[in-house]
C-alpha cells in the first residue's frame, strides 16, 4: 500500500475561515484585504477578463446597485487576471459606451496568485478566473461563497438579499426560510434557532403560544420579521 503524502496543493478558503492577508492591487491604488476593510462588509468578485460580452454586463449591473451594497455596508471589488492598463481602458469603454463610471475598485492579479490562493481559476482553461463572489463580514470571515460557469452572469438580487439574511440573522439570532423575504409560504417571517435539549424543545411550543409565534412544530417556529 502507497503511503500517504501530504499534497502540494494549498488548501482553499471555505465559508467560515477568515480570508487569507493579501495586499492587492487596484485601479484605486493598493490595498490590504481583508484589513483595509475592518468593521465593513466587502464583496470580491472576479471576472474570466476585461473586454468579454457577459463580464461587461456585470460591471454595469453591479455599478447600477453600488448604492445599495454602500447602504448595507458592503464594499465592492472586482478582480481578473488582466493588468492595472486594461482595467482602465476597459472601465473607459464602458462609461464612453454604456454612459456608467465604474466605482469601486478592480484587483489587477496578473499573476493569479489571488484567483489561485482563493480558488477562482478556471480549471484547464489557463489563469481565466471563474465568476466567483465572495462575501465577507466586519471581522474578515468568509460568510459566502458563491460559483458561476463563464457563460451565466450573475444575479445581482441574490448577492445583496444573501447580504440583507446574513446581516439580520447576525443582529436577531435567526435563520431565514428560502427566498426570504418573499416566500410563498411565510412571507418574511424568520425561522428560530430549533431547540438544543430536551427541556427546550417541551418549552418550545408554550413559549410560541405566549409571545404569539407560528410554531409548526418544536422544531419549526417562525415569527415575524
Amino acid at each position: 500500500m502507497a503511503e500517504d503524502t501530504e499534497s502540494d496543493t494549498p488548501r482553499l478558503s471555505l465559508i467560515g475561515d477568515r480570508f487569507p492577508d493579501m495586499t492587492v492591487e487596484t485601479t484605486h491604488g493598493t490595498k490590504r484585504l481583508p484589513d483595509d476593510y475592518e468593521d465593513e462588509w466587502f464583496v470580491l468578485f472576479s471576472h474570466p477578463g476585461d473586454f468579454t460580452p457577459v463580464c461587461t454586463t456585470e460591471f454595469a449591473a453591479f455599478e447600477q446597485r453600488r448604492e445599495e451594497f454602500e447602504d448595507l455596508n458592503a464594499n465592492l471589488i472586482g478582480l481578473s487576471v488582466d493588468r492595472i492598463h486594461s482595467h482602465i481602458k476597459w472601465t473607459d469603454w464602458i462609461e464612453e459606451e454604456l454612459d456608467i463610471d465604474i466605482g469601486f475598485p478592480i484587483i489587477a492579479d496578473e499573476t493569479g496568485t489571488v484567483g489561485t490562493e482563493l480558488g477562482m481559476i478556471h480549471p484547464g482553461d489557463g489563469t481565466s478566473t471563474v465568476r466567483a463572489v465572495f462575501l465577507v463580514d466586519p471581522e474578515g470571515v468568509i460568510r459566502q461563497i458563491l460559483y458561476y460557469p463563464k457563460e451565466i452572469g450573475r444575479n445581482i438580487d441574490e448577492i445583496i438579499r444573501s447580504l440583507e439574511a446574513l446581516q439580520f440573522s447576525d443582529a436577531e439570532g435567526v435563520a431565514t426560510p428560502a427566498d426570504w423575504p418573499e416566500n410563498d409560504l411565510f412571507g418574511d417571517k424568520v425561522l428560530l434557532p430549533p431547540p438544543g435539549t430536551d427541556e427546550d424543545a417541551a418549552a418550545r411550543l408554550e413559549e410560541a403560544a405566549e409571545k404569539g409565534y407560528d410554531a409548526k412544530d418544536w422544531w419549526f417556529t417562525l415569527r415575524d420579521r
